[in-house]
Protein backbone atom coordinates (compact mmCIF):
# COMPACT_ATOMS: atom_id res chain seq x y z
CA UNK A 1 0.00 0.00 0.00
CA UNK A 2 1.34 3.62 -1.01
CA UNK A 3 1.71 6.38 1.01
CA UNK A 4 1.63 9.10 -1.75
CA UNK A 5 2.41 12.95 -0.52
CA UNK A 6 4.71 15.43 0.84
CA UNK A 7 5.21 14.57 4.31
CA UNK A 8 5.65 17.90 5.64
CA UNK A 9 2.84 19.51 3.81
CA UNK A 10 -0.40 19.59 5.95
CA UNK A 11 -2.85 22.45 4.27
CA UNK A 12 -5.03 21.63 1.50
CA UNK A 13 -8.64 23.42 -0.14
CA UNK A 14 -10.54 19.50 0.71
CA UNK A 15 -9.75 16.97 2.69
CA UNK A 16 -12.02 14.03 2.14
CA UNK A 17 -12.04 11.96 5.19
CA UNK A 18 -12.74 8.36 3.45
CA UNK A 19 -11.84 7.28 0.47
CA UNK A 20 -14.25 5.28 -1.15
CA UNK A 21 -15.90 5.30 -4.59
CA UNK A 22 -17.97 8.71 -3.46
CA UNK A 23 -15.10 10.07 -1.47
CA UNK A 24 -12.64 9.69 -5.25
CA UNK A 25 -15.74 11.77 -6.65
CA UNK A 26 -15.61 14.56 -4.49
CA UNK A 27 -11.64 15.02 -4.64
CA UNK A 28 -11.89 14.73 -8.04
CA UNK A 29 -14.07 17.17 -8.90
CA UNK A 30 -12.36 19.39 -6.42
CA UNK A 31 -9.16 18.85 -8.04
CA UNK A 32 -9.95 18.36 -11.95
CA UNK A 33 -12.61 20.47 -12.26
CA UNK A 34 -12.33 23.34 -10.46
CA UNK A 35 -8.61 23.95 -9.23
CA UNK A 36 -8.61 23.39 -5.70
CA UNK A 37 -6.11 21.11 -3.83
CA UNK A 38 -7.40 17.94 -2.27
CA UNK A 39 -6.38 15.08 -0.24
CA UNK A 40 -7.96 12.01 0.12
CA UNK A 41 -7.20 9.91 3.74
CA UNK A 42 -8.20 6.24 3.62
CA UNK A 43 -7.25 3.68 6.44
CA UNK A 44 -7.74 0.29 4.34
CA UNK A 45 -7.89 0.64 0.50
CA UNK A 46 -8.90 3.11 -1.90
CA UNK A 47 -11.77 2.77 -3.72
CA UNK A 48 -13.49 1.55 -0.89
CA UNK A 49 -16.58 -0.69 -0.54
CA UNK A 50 -18.01 -0.95 -3.69
CA UNK A 51 -14.26 -1.63 -5.62
CA UNK A 52 -13.01 -4.67 -3.45
CA UNK A 53 -15.96 -5.86 -1.81
CA UNK A 54 -19.66 -5.26 -2.78
CA UNK A 55 -20.44 -3.92 -6.38
CA UNK A 56 -17.87 -5.29 -8.56
CA UNK A 57 -16.75 -8.37 -6.46
CA UNK A 58 -20.47 -9.25 -6.64
CA UNK A 59 -21.54 -8.60 -10.42
CA UNK A 60 -18.55 -10.39 -11.23
CA UNK A 61 -20.23 -13.82 -9.46
CA UNK A 62 -23.32 -12.92 -10.83
CA UNK A 63 -22.77 -12.63 -14.73
CA UNK A 64 -21.84 -15.94 -15.25
CA UNK A 65 -24.51 -17.26 -13.25
CA UNK A 66 -26.62 -14.66 -15.70
CA UNK A 67 -25.23 -16.10 -18.57
CA UNK A 68 -25.53 -19.45 -17.98
CA UNK A 69 -29.02 -19.22 -16.91
CA UNK A 70 -29.90 -17.14 -20.41
CA UNK A 71 -28.33 -20.13 -22.41
CA UNK A 72 -30.18 -22.36 -20.34
CA UNK A 73 -33.53 -20.90 -21.81
CA UNK A 74 -32.14 -21.04 -25.50
CA UNK A 75 -32.38 -24.23 -27.62
CA UNK A 76 -29.16 -25.16 -29.92
CA UNK A 77 -26.70 -23.45 -26.78
CA UNK A 78 -25.39 -25.08 -23.58
CA UNK A 79 -22.58 -23.68 -21.06
CA UNK A 80 -21.73 -24.41 -17.91
CA UNK A 81 -19.79 -22.71 -14.97
CA UNK A 82 -16.21 -23.34 -13.78
CA UNK A 83 -16.24 -22.18 -9.97
CA UNK A 84 -13.11 -21.90 -9.90
CA UNK A 85 -12.31 -19.84 -13.06
CA UNK A 86 -15.63 -17.79 -11.66
CA UNK A 87 -13.45 -16.99 -8.46
CA UNK A 88 -10.03 -16.32 -10.31
CA UNK A 89 -11.93 -13.70 -13.06
CA UNK A 90 -13.45 -11.84 -9.58
CA UNK A 91 -9.88 -11.90 -8.36
CA UNK A 92 -9.03 -10.02 -11.31
CA UNK A 93 -11.67 -7.68 -11.14
CA UNK A 94 -10.91 -6.66 -7.67
CA UNK A 95 -7.23 -6.54 -8.34
CA UNK A 96 -6.51 -9.21 -5.77
CA UNK A 97 -7.36 -6.78 -3.14
CA UNK A 98 -4.45 -4.24 -4.31
CA UNK A 99 -5.10 -0.33 -4.60
CA UNK A 100 -2.50 0.42 -6.67
CA UNK A 101 -4.04 1.31 -9.55
CA UNK A 102 -6.36 3.42 -7.83
CA UNK A 103 -3.31 5.64 -6.32
CA UNK A 104 -2.02 5.96 -9.56
CA UNK A 105 -5.19 7.44 -10.70
CA UNK A 106 -5.65 9.91 -7.64
CA UNK A 107 -1.81 11.21 -8.60
CA UNK A 108 -2.39 11.56 -12.10
CA UNK A 109 -5.46 13.05 -11.38
CA UNK A 110 -3.71 15.77 -9.22
CA UNK A 111 -5.36 14.19 -5.69
CA UNK A 112 -2.94 13.35 -2.71
CA UNK A 113 -2.86 10.32 -0.65
CA UNK A 114 -2.73 10.07 2.98
CA UNK A 115 -2.77 6.52 4.55
CA UNK A 116 -4.28 6.46 8.60
CA UNK A 117 -7.65 6.59 10.45
CA UNK A 118 -8.91 9.98 10.18
CA UNK A 119 -10.90 11.76 12.96
CA UNK A 120 -11.95 15.07 12.93
CA UNK A 121 -10.29 17.11 15.62
CA UNK A 122 -12.13 21.02 15.35
CA UNK A 123 -13.67 22.97 12.23
CA UNK A 124 -11.49 21.83 9.00
CA UNK A 125 -9.26 20.06 10.86
CA UNK A 126 -8.50 16.41 10.42
CA UNK A 127 -6.03 14.25 12.74
CA UNK A 128 -4.71 11.51 10.87
CA UNK A 129 -3.36 8.46 12.90
CA UNK A 130 -0.55 7.09 10.63
CA UNK A 131 0.09 3.21 10.00
CA UNK A 132 3.94 3.92 11.80
CA UNK A 133 1.99 4.64 15.33
CA UNK A 134 2.43 8.60 15.05
CA UNK A 135 -0.29 11.14 13.70
CA UNK A 136 -0.54 14.03 11.58
CA UNK A 137 -2.52 17.09 11.71
CA UNK A 138 -4.20 18.46 7.94
CA UNK A 139 -6.40 21.42 7.67
CA UNK A 140 -8.45 22.37 4.99
CA UNK A 141 -8.94 25.94 3.81
CA UNK A 142 -12.60 25.28 2.17
CA UNK A 143 -13.68 22.03 3.57
CA UNK A 144 -14.06 18.60 4.62
CA UNK A 145 -15.92 15.63 3.07
CA UNK A 146 -16.68 13.39 5.17
CA UNK A 147 -17.11 9.23 3.08
CA UNK A 148 -16.40 7.10 5.83
CA UNK A 149 -19.57 4.63 4.70
CA UNK A 150 -21.01 1.84 6.13
CA UNK A 151 -20.39 -1.54 7.83
CA UNK A 152 -22.51 -4.57 7.88
CA UNK A 153 -25.09 -5.01 11.01
CA UNK A 154 -25.15 -8.27 12.32
CA UNK A 155 -28.05 -9.17 14.74
CA UNK A 156 -27.69 -9.68 18.28
CA UNK A 157 -28.41 -13.57 17.84
CA UNK A 158 -26.95 -15.92 20.88
CA UNK A 159 -24.02 -17.61 18.97
CA UNK A 160 -23.93 -15.82 16.00
CA UNK A 161 -20.67 -13.91 16.39
CA UNK A 162 -19.06 -16.54 18.03
CA UNK A 163 -19.69 -18.61 14.68
CA UNK A 164 -17.84 -16.44 12.71
CA UNK A 165 -20.63 -16.32 10.68
CA UNK A 166 -19.83 -13.92 6.88
CA UNK A 167 -20.99 -10.59 6.10
CA UNK A 168 -21.01 -9.65 2.85
CA UNK A 169 -17.06 -8.38 2.40
CA UNK A 170 -16.92 -12.62 3.19
CA UNK A 171 -19.36 -13.98 0.66
CA UNK A 172 -17.92 -11.24 -2.11
CA UNK A 173 -14.26 -12.48 -1.32
CA UNK A 174 -14.74 -16.34 -0.25
CA UNK A 175 -12.07 -18.31 -1.67
CA UNK A 176 -14.05 -21.50 -2.06
CA UNK A 177 -17.78 -22.62 -2.60
CA UNK A 178 -19.13 -23.97 1.15
CA UNK A 179 -21.15 -26.76 0.35
CA UNK A 180 -24.14 -25.64 2.67
CA UNK A 181 -24.81 -21.98 3.37
CA UNK A 182 -27.76 -20.37 5.10
CA UNK A 183 -27.89 -16.52 4.49
CA UNK A 184 -30.04 -14.57 6.90
CA UNK A 185 -31.83 -12.14 5.28
CA UNK A 186 -34.57 -10.91 2.36
CA UNK A 187 -33.00 -8.21 0.95
CA UNK A 188 -30.80 -6.95 -1.94
CA UNK A 189 -27.24 -8.45 -0.34
CA UNK A 190 -29.05 -11.58 0.59
CA UNK A 191 -30.92 -12.19 -2.87
CA UNK A 192 -27.66 -11.50 -4.75
CA UNK A 193 -25.61 -13.88 -2.52
CA UNK A 194 -27.87 -16.70 -2.75
CA UNK A 195 -28.12 -15.81 -6.69
CA UNK A 196 -24.36 -16.76 -7.00
CA UNK A 197 -23.70 -19.33 -4.38
CA UNK A 198 -26.66 -20.97 -5.93
CA UNK A 199 -25.59 -20.67 -9.24
CA UNK A 200 -22.08 -22.05 -8.25
CA UNK A 201 -23.28 -25.10 -6.49
CA UNK A 202 -24.10 -24.26 -3.26
CA UNK A 203 -26.90 -25.75 -1.30
CA UNK A 204 -28.67 -22.45 0.09
CA UNK A 205 -31.43 -21.57 2.72
CA UNK A 206 -32.19 -18.08 2.76
CA UNK A 207 -33.51 -17.60 6.77
CA UNK A 208 -35.95 -13.90 6.46
CA UNK A 209 -38.59 -12.69 9.18
CA UNK A 210 -40.63 -10.91 6.82
CA UNK A 211 -42.85 -12.44 4.86
CA UNK A 212 -41.45 -11.61 1.00
CA UNK A 213 -38.43 -10.51 -0.16
CA UNK A 214 -37.18 -7.38 -1.74
CA UNK A 215 -40.03 -5.18 0.85
CA UNK A 216 -38.62 -1.86 -0.71
CA UNK A 217 -39.69 -2.90 -3.78
CA UNK A 218 -43.43 -3.36 -5.58
CA UNK A 219 -44.80 -6.81 -3.93
CA UNK A 220 -44.29 -8.62 -7.39
CA UNK A 221 -40.62 -8.17 -7.44
CA UNK A 222 -40.14 -10.07 -4.40
CA UNK A 223 -42.54 -12.71 -5.74
CA UNK A 224 -41.27 -13.46 -9.08
CA UNK A 225 -37.13 -13.25 -7.63
CA UNK A 226 -38.35 -15.89 -4.79
CA UNK A 227 -40.23 -18.08 -7.59
CA UNK A 228 -37.32 -18.24 -9.11
CA UNK A 229 -35.12 -18.84 -6.34
CA UNK A 230 -37.55 -21.91 -5.28
CA UNK A 231 -37.35 -23.14 -8.86
CA UNK A 232 -33.24 -23.21 -9.10
CA UNK A 233 -33.61 -25.61 -5.91
CA UNK A 234 -32.98 -22.40 -3.05
CA UNK A 235 -35.01 -23.45 0.01
CA UNK A 236 -37.16 -20.59 1.41
CA UNK A 237 -38.05 -20.16 5.09
CA UNK A 238 -40.03 -16.11 5.33
CA UNK A 239 -41.59 -14.98 8.29
CA UNK A 240 -38.86 -17.08 10.55
CA UNK A 241 -35.79 -15.83 12.46
CA UNK A 242 -32.83 -17.18 14.27
CA UNK A 243 -33.47 -18.14 17.62
CA UNK A 244 -29.07 -19.61 18.46
CA UNK A 245 -26.16 -20.55 16.11
CA UNK A 246 -23.94 -23.16 17.64
CA UNK A 247 -20.35 -23.67 16.19
CA UNK A 248 -18.04 -25.41 18.80
CA UNK A 249 -14.73 -25.05 17.02
CA UNK A 250 -14.95 -21.70 14.76
CA UNK A 251 -11.63 -19.70 15.00
CA UNK A 252 -10.06 -16.88 12.30
CA UNK A 253 -6.99 -17.22 11.22
CA UNK A 254 -6.79 -13.87 10.91
CA UNK A 255 -5.75 -13.57 7.60
CA UNK A 256 -9.67 -13.07 5.95
CA UNK A 257 -10.81 -16.31 6.10
CA UNK A 258 -12.55 -18.12 8.94
CA UNK A 259 -12.21 -22.10 9.59
CA UNK A 260 -14.75 -24.67 11.38
CA UNK A 261 -16.79 -27.32 11.41
CA UNK A 262 -20.65 -27.51 10.55
CA UNK A 263 -22.67 -24.84 12.03
CA UNK A 264 -25.81 -25.32 13.50
CA UNK A 265 -28.10 -22.82 13.08
CA UNK A 266 -32.16 -22.71 14.58
CA UNK A 267 -34.79 -21.19 13.97
CA UNK A 268 -37.41 -19.87 16.39
CA UNK A 269 -40.12 -22.03 15.41
CA UNK A 270 -37.43 -24.95 16.10
CA UNK A 271 -36.28 -25.73 12.73
CA UNK A 272 -32.46 -26.81 12.75
CA UNK A 273 -30.28 -26.44 9.85
CA UNK A 274 -26.91 -27.54 9.49
CA UNK A 275 -24.49 -25.84 7.03
CA UNK A 276 -21.19 -25.11 6.52
CA UNK A 277 -21.38 -21.47 6.54
CA UNK A 278 -23.54 -18.64 7.25
CA UNK A 279 -24.07 -15.33 5.53
CA UNK A 280 -25.55 -12.41 7.29
CA UNK A 281 -27.05 -9.80 4.97
CA UNK A 282 -29.25 -7.89 7.79
CA UNK A 283 -28.67 -4.08 6.89
CA UNK A 284 -25.75 -1.97 7.46
CA UNK A 285 -25.05 1.04 9.62
CA UNK A 286 -23.17 4.16 9.04
CA UNK A 287 -19.16 3.98 10.39
CA UNK A 288 -19.48 7.04 12.47
CA UNK A 289 -18.75 6.05 15.66
CA UNK A 290 -15.19 7.04 15.99
CA UNK A 291 -14.79 9.60 13.19
CA UNK A 292 -14.37 13.14 15.51
CA UNK A 293 -17.74 14.62 15.05
CA UNK A 294 -17.97 15.59 18.94
CA UNK A 295 -15.20 17.63 18.30
CA UNK A 296 -17.74 19.90 15.76
CA UNK A 297 -20.86 19.71 17.71
CA UNK A 298 -22.09 16.48 16.58
CA UNK A 299 -23.58 13.33 17.94
CA UNK A 300 -21.21 10.40 17.01
CA UNK A 301 -23.30 7.10 16.20
CA UNK A 302 -26.29 7.18 13.41
CA UNK A 303 -26.99 8.83 9.89
CA UNK A 304 -25.09 11.79 9.08
CA UNK A 305 -28.28 14.69 8.34
CA UNK A 306 -27.55 16.74 5.14
CA UNK A 307 -29.05 19.58 3.30
CA UNK A 308 -29.58 19.40 -0.56
CA UNK A 309 -25.93 20.84 -1.04
CA UNK A 310 -24.79 17.53 1.35
CA UNK A 311 -23.82 20.10 3.74
CA UNK A 312 -24.10 18.91 7.36
CA UNK A 313 -26.76 20.73 9.24
CA UNK A 314 -25.70 21.24 12.76
CA UNK A 315 -22.20 22.12 11.91
CA UNK A 316 -21.42 25.72 12.69
CA UNK A 317 -20.80 27.69 9.09
CA UNK A 318 -20.62 25.81 5.69
CA UNK A 319 -17.26 23.90 5.36
CA UNK A 320 -18.64 20.27 6.56
CA UNK A 321 -20.16 17.90 3.84
CA UNK A 322 -21.33 14.20 3.69
CA UNK A 323 -21.73 11.95 0.95
CA UNK A 324 -22.12 8.33 0.32
CA UNK A 325 -23.91 5.51 2.72
CA UNK A 326 -22.77 7.83 5.63
CA UNK A 327 -25.72 10.26 5.31
CA UNK A 328 -28.39 7.84 4.62
CA UNK A 329 -29.64 9.25 1.75
CA UNK A 330 -29.39 6.43 -0.61
CA UNK A 331 -27.29 3.74 0.07
CA UNK A 332 -26.02 3.11 -3.40
CA UNK A 333 -22.75 3.59 -5.27
CA UNK A 334 -23.94 5.79 -8.12
CA UNK A 335 -26.02 8.32 -5.59
CA UNK A 336 -23.12 8.20 -3.62
CA UNK A 337 -20.88 9.29 -6.56
CA UNK A 338 -23.84 11.91 -7.45
CA UNK A 339 -23.97 13.31 -3.79
CA UNK A 340 -19.84 13.61 -4.21
CA UNK A 341 -20.18 15.68 -7.60
CA UNK A 342 -22.85 17.74 -6.38
CA UNK A 343 -20.70 18.38 -2.95
CA UNK A 344 -17.62 18.77 -5.42
CA UNK A 345 -19.45 21.58 -7.31
CA UNK A 346 -21.08 23.56 -3.93
CA UNK A 347 -17.35 23.55 -2.59
CA UNK A 348 -16.39 24.83 -5.40
CA UNK A 349 -18.93 27.51 -5.86
CA UNK A 350 -18.51 28.74 -2.66
CA UNK A 351 -14.66 29.07 -2.82
CA UNK A 352 -15.27 30.97 -5.47
CA UNK A 353 -18.01 33.73 -3.54
CA UNK A 354 -20.86 32.21 -5.91
CA UNK A 355 -24.35 32.06 -4.53
CA UNK A 356 -25.35 29.98 -7.10
CA UNK A 357 -25.44 26.26 -5.55
CA UNK A 358 -26.10 22.94 -7.25
CA UNK A 359 -29.08 20.86 -5.50
CA UNK A 360 -29.29 16.99 -5.04
CA UNK A 361 -32.85 17.14 -4.63
CA UNK A 362 -33.60 16.80 -8.13
CA UNK A 363 -31.38 13.37 -8.34
CA UNK A 364 -32.68 11.97 -5.00
CA UNK A 365 -36.07 11.82 -6.72
CA UNK A 366 -34.68 9.61 -9.83
CA UNK A 367 -33.22 7.59 -7.54
CA UNK A 368 -32.23 4.27 -9.74
CA UNK A 369 -31.40 1.21 -8.76
CA UNK A 370 -30.57 -2.63 -10.11
CA UNK A 371 -30.91 -5.90 -8.23
CA UNK A 372 -28.49 -8.22 -10.13
CA UNK A 373 -30.58 -11.88 -9.13
CA UNK A 374 -32.14 -13.76 -11.64
CA UNK A 375 -34.99 -12.17 -12.86
CA UNK A 376 -33.15 -8.70 -12.54
CA UNK A 377 -35.16 -6.27 -10.71
CA UNK A 378 -34.70 -2.62 -11.71
CA UNK A 379 -36.45 0.39 -10.50
CA UNK A 380 -36.63 4.21 -10.47
CA UNK A 381 -38.42 6.57 -8.49
CA UNK A 382 -40.81 5.66 -5.88
CA UNK A 383 -43.21 2.84 -5.22
CA UNK A 384 -47.07 2.96 -5.59
CA UNK A 385 -46.96 2.86 -1.79
CA UNK A 386 -44.47 5.55 -1.52
CA UNK A 387 -46.33 8.01 -3.91
CA UNK A 388 -49.63 7.15 -2.19
CA UNK A 389 -47.67 8.15 1.68
CA UNK A 390 -46.68 11.71 -0.23
CA UNK A 391 -49.96 12.51 -0.87
CA UNK A 392 -49.54 11.75 -4.38
CA UNK A 393 -52.55 11.11 -6.32
CA UNK A 394 -52.04 7.97 -8.27
CA UNK A 395 -52.06 6.48 -11.21
CA UNK A 396 -50.65 3.04 -12.06
CA UNK A 397 -50.24 0.56 -15.32
CA UNK A 398 -48.67 -2.49 -15.20
CA UNK A 399 -47.72 -4.58 -18.04
CA UNK A 400 -46.20 -8.68 -18.80
CA UNK A 401 -43.05 -8.27 -20.27
CA UNK A 402 -43.18 -11.79 -21.45
CA UNK A 403 -45.11 -10.57 -24.08
CA UNK A 404 -43.50 -8.86 -25.99
CA UNK A 405 -41.33 -9.41 -29.53
CA UNK A 406 -38.17 -8.93 -28.16
CA UNK A 407 -38.24 -10.97 -24.93
CA UNK A 408 -40.43 -13.69 -26.78
CA UNK A 409 -36.87 -13.44 -28.60
CA UNK A 410 -34.64 -13.77 -25.30
CA UNK A 411 -36.37 -17.28 -24.20
CA UNK A 412 -39.63 -18.51 -25.09
CA UNK A 413 -40.52 -18.74 -21.26
CA UNK A 414 -39.66 -15.39 -20.57
CA UNK A 415 -41.34 -14.08 -17.03
CA UNK A 416 -41.18 -10.56 -16.39
CA UNK A 417 -43.50 -7.77 -15.38
CA UNK A 418 -43.30 -3.96 -15.33
CA UNK A 419 -45.33 -1.20 -13.58
CA UNK A 420 -45.44 2.49 -14.16
CA UNK A 421 -46.54 4.92 -11.43
CA UNK A 422 -48.29 8.24 -12.32
CA UNK A 423 -49.04 11.45 -11.10
CA UNK A 424 -52.18 11.98 -12.03
CA UNK A 425 -52.43 15.39 -11.37
CA UNK A 426 -49.33 16.52 -14.01
CA UNK A 427 -50.11 13.19 -15.68
CA UNK A 428 -46.24 12.00 -15.52
CA UNK A 429 -44.21 9.22 -14.18
CA UNK A 430 -43.02 9.04 -10.97
CA UNK A 431 -42.24 5.14 -10.38
CA UNK A 432 -41.51 2.61 -12.80
CA UNK A 433 -40.58 -0.69 -11.47
CA UNK A 434 -39.50 -3.74 -14.31
CA UNK A 435 -38.67 -7.23 -13.30
CA UNK A 436 -36.84 -9.80 -15.59
CA UNK A 437 -34.32 -10.74 -17.39
CA UNK A 438 -32.23 -8.27 -19.01
CA UNK A 439 -33.99 -5.36 -17.63
CA UNK A 440 -31.40 -3.63 -16.16
CA UNK A 441 -30.65 -0.97 -19.03
CA UNK A 442 -34.46 -0.07 -18.71
CA UNK A 443 -33.91 1.59 -15.84
CA UNK A 444 -31.96 4.63 -17.27
CA UNK A 445 -35.05 5.06 -19.32
CA UNK A 446 -37.87 5.58 -16.59
CA UNK A 447 -35.19 7.76 -14.53
CA UNK A 448 -34.91 10.27 -17.04
CA UNK A 449 -38.65 10.29 -17.54
CA UNK A 450 -38.73 10.83 -14.25
CA UNK A 451 -36.36 13.57 -13.50
CA UNK A 452 -36.83 15.33 -16.62
CA UNK A 453 -40.50 15.21 -15.58
CA UNK A 454 -41.21 14.22 -18.97
CA UNK A 455 -45.59 14.38 -19.60
CA UNK A 456 -46.62 11.22 -20.87
CA UNK A 457 -47.82 12.85 -24.38
CA UNK A 458 -44.66 13.45 -25.32
CA UNK A 459 -43.27 9.89 -24.01
CA UNK A 460 -45.81 8.87 -26.62
CA UNK A 461 -43.40 9.99 -29.26
CA UNK A 462 -40.30 8.50 -27.82
CA UNK A 463 -40.93 5.14 -30.27
CA UNK A 464 -38.72 1.97 -28.95
CA UNK A 465 -36.79 -0.23 -31.00
CA UNK A 466 -38.11 -3.52 -32.09
CA UNK A 467 -37.74 -6.34 -30.99
CA UNK A 468 -36.28 -4.97 -27.41
CA UNK A 469 -37.46 -5.51 -23.96
CA UNK A 470 -37.45 -1.11 -24.21
CA UNK A 471 -41.41 -1.86 -26.55
CA UNK A 472 -42.46 -2.37 -22.73
CA UNK A 473 -43.09 1.86 -22.83
CA UNK A 474 -44.87 1.08 -25.78
CA UNK A 475 -47.57 -1.16 -24.13
CA UNK A 476 -47.55 0.34 -20.88
CA UNK A 477 -48.95 3.67 -21.87
CA UNK A 478 -51.31 1.97 -25.00
CA UNK A 479 -52.14 -0.03 -21.45
CA UNK A 480 -52.66 3.23 -19.38
CA UNK A 481 -54.75 4.98 -22.75
CA UNK A 482 -57.15 1.73 -22.43
CA UNK A 483 -57.79 1.71 -19.18
CA UNK A 484 -58.29 5.31 -19.09
CA UNK A 485 -60.97 4.70 -21.94
CA UNK A 486 -62.84 2.49 -19.88
CA UNK A 487 -62.61 4.17 -16.87
CA UNK A 488 -66.30 5.59 -15.92
CA UNK A 489 -67.09 8.81 -17.67
CA UNK A 490 -63.49 8.86 -19.87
Amino acid sequence: MIAAVDPDRSEWDVIVLGGAAAGENAAQYASQFSGLSSVLVENSLLGGECSYWACMPSKALLRPVEVVDAAAHLSGVSTRLDPAGVLARRDSVINGLDDTSQVTWALNTGIDVVRGYGRLAGERTVVVSLPNGSTRTLTARHAVVIDTGSSPAVPDVPGLRDALAWTSRDVTTMGEVPRRVVVLGGGVVACEAATWLNGLGAEVTIVHRGERLLARYEPFAGTLVGEELKDVGVRLCTGRSLSHVQRSDARDTGQGRVHGGEVSVTLDDGTVIVADEVVVATGRTPNTDDIGLETVGLSPGGYIDVDDHQCVRGATGSWLYAIGDVCGRALLTHMGKYQARIAGEVIAARADGSADLPSAAAGHIGLPQVVFTTPEVGSAGATEQQAREAGIDVEVVEYDLGALAGTYVMRSDYRGRAKLVIDRAGDLVVGATFVGAGIAELVHSATTAIVGRIPLATLWHVVPSYPTASEIWLRLLETLRSQRHAAPGA
